[in-house]
């Protein structure tokens, strides 16, 4: 082949390390920006907290903590050159990455979102009504091995039995059940200890048996358990001797699927039990805690702090960030005086340095667009979700992520990351900002209403109904369409199973 020259013109955009690492930012979570925050304050000497800096200010920190500094630095380590994208650029526009559980970038199927908080600072500062860190509070508050341990020092048992005690409240899980059955925790022991005789294994087993005896004795009632209707029958054991005991104690052993379905007639049929007996051993069973764990679940799993806190101001409603979850970073004085006296020194160790003090500068402004991406996609939200800050989710108008994009001038994809994982603190409780998005649905009037305000209606009748004759999916409707709302009843059924609220059967009273 004869080697030719030719001219091709090509348009592509590199993605710089300060572009990926913009986007990488503004997809984290809080948690995870924290923890990105910490990662880099152990790698990079340029960078350090600045402890008394409410509220934190970007801008002083990009450019240096003193004036005197900032005329000093050389103009090739300052922030705004080099590397600077446009100001109006969107970060976020390439590289996307779209999330499967939504439909149409509007809506996804699950809408549990919803924390409630006591007040909106107290949510930002971890302060509870008490006035205690929520952090500290955790760390006092007793864990369930903490409570059983606790227990069996008061007990007077044998050095074998404390120790097979032992071994199984190491081996509970989260809601308080046996993580596994005795003979596999028997096995798991017995290699531990290098127990290789039939005979050992067996009096290991037998140990752990009698072990569990005094497990299942102890506060919560129901501990130790190896499924949900032995939990459920540990606690009835307690229950004084009736009729209605010995119906419940049946039921969990043989038949909660029968008293999952409601099926009265069956229940009654299959405990050789009358219609009273059995209703009055639902009641006995409803009465029980499934998860005799959870009382001594950590407050901070249940806790959703907010990047954005909605006040009233005036007649409109503003969005501000939450200072609290702003890190409070700066570059070092002493480290950027060192990087300016060595100047004179080696080049490949100068440049080494100055690298490092422009990922410093580079990691804050990166962090300070994020936050300045958040709030301005949350205050176009608050413009367009006015009435539900006023009157509740009822009130909910459609949007999706596009209308939000074209109005910052920003791409979908930037939306997505922005409102992923980001929450509101509103008068109404805490919610992702994803929550304020739903799809448009047809309204006799000719206008739309929001899948999210449809969606509180439907709550509203489920909530309304007779439990004794529960509304199918059919029925509400035909109650929306009386409403103006034109709903088909898979949609129905749809965002009933999105709201967890059972089907007509399952809701129906003994």
């Amino acid at each position: 082949m004869k080697p030719t020259l030719q001219v091709r013109l090509s348009q592509h955009l590199a993605l710089t390390p300060q572009l990926q690492q913009s986007i990488r930012l503004l997809q984290l979570s809080t948690l995870e920006l924290h923890q990105e925050v910490e990662q880099m304050l152990e790698q990079n000497p340029f960078l350090e907290p600045e402890e008394d800096a409410t509220p934190f200010d970007y801008n002083a920190a990009d450019k240096g903590s003193s004036t005197q500094r900032e005329e000093q630095d050389a103009p090739g380590t300052s922030v705004g050159e080099g590397g600077d994208e446009p100001a109006g650029m969107d970060t976020a526009e390439f590289g996307t990455t779209e999330r499967d559980d939504w439909e149409n970038g509007t809506e996804r199927d699950d809408f549990d979102g919803i924390r409630e908080l006591p007040s909106a600072s107290a949510a930002g500062s971890g302060i509870d009504e008490d006035g205690l860190d929520a952090q500290d509070r955790n760390t006092s508050a007793p864990t369930l091995q903490d409570h059983l341990r606790t227990q069996l020092a008061g007990m007077r048992l044998s050095a074998a039995d404390a120790a097979a005690v032992h071994v199984l409240i190491e081996s509970l899980d989260d809601d308080g059940y046996l993580d596994g059955t005795l003979e596999d925790i028997a096995e798991r022991l017995a290699e531990a200890l290098g127990l290789v005789g039939a005979e050992e294994r067996e009096d290991l087993l037998d140990q752990l048996r009698c072990g569990l005896k005094w497990l299942q004795s102890m506060e919560p009632a129901g501990v130790g358990a190896a499924n949900l209707g032995d939990c459920l029958a540990l606690q009835l054991r307690d229950t004084p001797p009736c009729a209605a005991r010995e119906c419940a104690l049946a039921i969990c052993r043989q038949h909660l699927e029968l008293l999952a379905k409601r099926d009265l007639k069956k229940l009654a049929a299959a405990t050789s039990s009358d219609e009273a007996t059995v209703k009055a051993a639902q009641a006995l069973i409803v009465a029980c805690e499934p998860k005799p764990a959870r009382p001594f679940a950590r407050a901070e799993n249940l806790i959703v702090v907010p990047d954005v806190i909605v006040l009233k101001s005036g007649r409109n409603w503003k969005a501000t960030l939450n200072p609290d979850v702003m890190p409070k970073l700066r570059v070092s004085d002493v480290y950027a005086q060192a990087v300016r006296g060595q100047r004179g020194g080696t080049a490949n160790g100068h440049a080494g340095l100055s690298a490092r003090l422009q990922e410093a500068r580079w990691f804050i402004r990166n962090i300070q667009q994020r936050f300045d991406t958040i709030l301005r996609v949350s205050q176009a939200i608050v413009e367009r979700q006015k009435n539900f800050f006023t009157h509740g989710e009822i009130a909910m108008k459609p949007l999706v992520l596009r209308e939000i994009a074209d109005e910052l001038g920003l791409h979908e994809s930037t939306i997505s990351r922005v409102t992923t994982a980001k929450y509101m603190a509103t008068p109404f409780g805490t919610f992702e900002l994803k929550y304020f998005f739903g799809s448009s649905l047809n309204t006799d009037a000719g206008g739309n209403a929001s899948s999210t305000a449809v969606r509180a209606l439907i709550k509203q009748f489920v909530a309304a109904e007779n439990t004794s004759k529960p509304l199918s999916d059919s029925q509400i409707a035909d109650m929306l369409e009386e409403q103006g709302i034109q709903v088909a009843r898979r949609t129905v059924a749809k965002y009933r199973e999105a709201l967890k609220i059972a089907p007509a059967n399952l809701r129906k009273a003994l």
